[in-house]
């Protein structure tokens, strides 16, 4: 809801304990075969089992069974596997190796499965979120220089194609959102995720906002929009805020809200649509300047010592503009005939699928 606050007597999201926010904040996994994963704790079983078998066989001098013998390799097999299945003694005990190694090898792995199907179950869920804790913990304290992107939708999911396509690794992007199916898919697709609205600056902390180099603001609703936009800027005085609206008559309130750049998406839409109707290949360039995995794309860059002093257009580039103490001039215009140190051209380039 726009404008919600946490309710009073709880703790903020960014305030509470890490494990509590477990089911909010969301750390992609790599999936595996559950197949491997049984493999896996098989493995650390019976390299447990092995550890405490040489434990005990090292240090036999100080053990003795019922006969006062001497304990052997299989005798300490067979007392590590009773002691860490928790089995115990009972009136009626293996006596001859024979009945010791049928213990061992039959008896107690059947009683180890029964433990898993009776307790599997508690202990793969505690077992999952304390790791998931662990993960948020270690997330928190780590995350810097990632983008935000707040809101998974169309507009978003756009975004965040073209961020991963510019090479932006999956994990340095974090996607705010109340929608589950959203969350899911975004989570589905390696980012990390926020359950919360947006227009919260708890929520905002908790996907380090405060820490973000970009934050992409895709809401459906530009009132909520200019809310995120004001409180993201709030938190974060450095960062690149580009959002989205709806209608052009709201642009100036994003910008006054600290928005570095505005994208109005119905205007944009309209045009290409006008355009298309009499050039649709321009439309199909267009489209092809914005998809950065193949074809042309728009890049920016540093000038380089050989270029100071230059003009734009004489450059072995096609240079669209100059950025210039963050303002950008159309390459065509006189202020940038002469190329200064600092400044970033905008060009196409040729770009190659990965």
């Amino acid at each position: 809801m726009f404008g919600e606050q946490p309710s009073p007597g709880l703790p903020r999201l960014n305030d509470r304990p890490d494990y509590k926010l477990v089911g909010i904040l969301r750390i992609p996994e790599l999936q595996s075969s559950p197949w491997a994963a049984l493999v896996r704790r098989v493995a650390l079983a019976l390299g447990m089992l092995a550890l405490a078998t040489a434990v005990v066989y090292f240090g036999r001098d100080g053990y003795h069974d019922s006969r006062g013998t001497r304990l052997g390799l299989l005798d300490a097999a067979y007392y590590s596997t009773v002691s860490l299945s928790t089995t115990g003694y009972g009136d009626i005990t293996p006596y001859t190796a024979h009945a010791r190694l049928i213990n061992t090898i039959v008896i107690t792995p059947l009683r180890i499965l029964f433990l898993i199907v009776l307790v599997g179950t508690t202990l793969q869920v505690l077992t999952d979120r304390s790791r998931q804790a662990f993960k948020i913990q270690r997330w928190r304290h780590r995350v810097r220089n990632h983008t935000v992107v707040v809101g998974y939708g169309t507009k978003g999911r756009t975004a965040v194609d073209a961020i991963l396509g510019d090479g932006v690794p999956a994990a340095q992007i974090v996607v705010v959102d109340v929608d589950p199916a959203a969350l899911e898919a975004a989570s589905n697709a390696g980012l990390v995720t926020v359950t919360g609205s947006a227009t919260r600056s708890d929520v905002l902390r908790l996907a380090g906002v405060q820490h973000a180099s970009a934050i992409v603001v895709a809401a459906n609703r530009d009132d909520t929009s200019v809310l995120v936009t004001l409180t993201a800027r709030e938190l974060n005085k450095t960062a690149k805020i580009i959002a989205s609206i709806r209608e052009s008559e709201n642009a100036h309130l994003l910008r006054q809200s600290g928005a570095d750049s505005v994208v109005v998406s119905s205007e944009t839409a309209g045009r290409l649509l006008g355009v298309a109707t009499i050039t649709p290949s321009v439309v199909d360039m267009i489209e092809d300047l914005l998809t950065p995995e193949v074809g042309f794309a728009v890049a920016e860059r540093e000038v380089d010592a050989d270029e100071v002093g230059g003009s734009p257009r004489h450059l072995r580039d096609t240079v669209l503009g100059v950025v210039r103490e963050d303002r950008l001039i159309r390459a065509d215009e006189p202020e940038v005939d002469a190329l200064e140190p600092g400044d970033k051209l905008l060009y196409i380039h040729r770009a190659h699928k990965q």
